[in-house]
């Protein structure tokens, strides 16, 4: 069952600094809309009990700190970086336009089928990049293995699924991948013209590191291919 992360440690340390009791900070919740007991503060920083999520937004915004100080860990699933942006299922899904129990599966089952307009508003609202979303939600070594694939075979195969994981549009997977290919195979062609003209094997070795040197950082080159470099986000601020 899903538990909102929740670090007791940095709680007490953040109302330490503060210099609240937990009676104060049970008020100053009710006040945010959070109403809870004092003896419900102390037992979340005993360990015994972990805030909701409207809970921790309410005792971060109390305690003047972010959501994820008082997570105790640095995002890693779909649902922890929208709580690090202190958002609920309900109002992340009314910004990406999707059934919240719909939005709430994506984040329990970590596989992501929302359009491309929804993929859109969820990069824009979470603060990441088309290539960090594919990575929380466990295709990252999906996409490298259609990519792989791509370089050594039938390339035009594997434009519709690299579309699909990257959620991005067909031409310019179709561009990157034959541009991939292309230079891919210029290693097999040095390689066959090592061996023919006899070179040492000194040669044949630095031929095969290279390729090995290029395979190693396939994903790396199709992002920068498609334009999707880098951790931010690939659509501009207002951009329709």
């Amino acid at each position: 069952m899903y538990s909102t992360p929740f670090s007791p440690a940095q709680a007490r340390s953040a109302r330490d600094r503060m210099g609240l009791t937990p009676a104060q900070v049970a008020h100053s919740m009710a006040a945010c809309g959070a109403p809870v007991h004092p003896q419900l503060v102390v037992a979340w920083e005993q360990g015994s009990h972990v805030p909701s999520d409207r809970q921790l937004f309410a005792l971060a915004d109390v305690l003047w700190c972010g959501a994820t100080a008082l997570m105790g860990v640095e995002p890693r699933t779909l649902a922890e970086h929208r709580l690090a942006r202190q958002l609920t299922v309900e109002r992340l899904s009314y910004r990406i336009g999707m059934d919240p129990a719909e939005y709430r599966a994506a984040e329990a089952e970590r596989r992501w089928h929302g359009d491309t307009w929804q993929t859109r508003a969820l990069v824009e609202a979470l603060g990441l990049s088309l290539r960090k979303l594919i990575g929380i939600m466990g295709r990252g070594e999906e996409l490298a293995g259609h990519l792989r694939s791509a370089v050594g075979g039938r390339w035009k195969a594997h434009v519709e699924p690299v579309a699909e994981i990257a959620v991005v549009d067909a031409t310019s997977v179709g561009d990157a991948l034959r541009t991939m290919h292309g230079e891919f195979g210029q290693f097999a062609q040095r390689y066959m013209g090592h061996l023919v003209a006899l070179n040492d094997d000194s040669r044949l070795k630095e031929t095969a590191a290279e390729r090995a040197a290029y395979l190693n950082r396939l994903v790396d080159h199709f992002w920068e291919l498609v334009g999707e470099a880098g951790d931010a986000s690939p659509f501009p601020p207002g951009a329709c």
